[in-house]
């Protein structure tokens, strides 16, 4: 599995805390030094599920420069998101595991943690 953190997010280090504490096979990602792309974006997406506003921390400074919020949450958007997303990492929510099953989730509770450990290739 994969974590994707910014090291000065206190919900990134209690992650990686209870990760350690399990003995989790895992690799750090520090998403905002190894920025992912556009593609790496959408299949996360994919994994998690979830639409790139929902993953957008819209009350960053450069989202609110951006008029994020305001931005239509749409198919026809998805793309103008994503591009935002790939261009300022620092809007991506935080941490994100990707688990061993394919999935991935936005693990900002402990509990979010353990179901990622559970999650077992099947």
């Amino acid at each position: 599995m994969e974590i994707w953190i910014n090291p000065a997010c206190s919900k990134c280090r209690s992650a990686i805390g209870l990760l350690e504490a399990e003995g989790a096979d895992y690799t750090v990602r520090r998403y905002l030094e190894d920025v992912p792309g556009k593609d790496e974006i959408r299949a996360v997406l994919e994994r998690l599920g979830l639409e790139p506003w929902d993953i957008t921390r819209t009350q960053e400074a450069v989202a609110k420069e951006l008029g994020m919020k305001e931005w239509a949450r749409d198919a026809a958007s998805r793309d103008r998101w994503i591009a935002a997303l790939a261009e300022h990492p620092g809007l991506i929510q935080r941490p994100i595991i990707t688990a061993d099953d394919g999935t991935a989730l936005v693990a900002r509770t402990d509990e979010a943690v353990r179901e990622a450990l559970a999650r077992k290739e099947s």
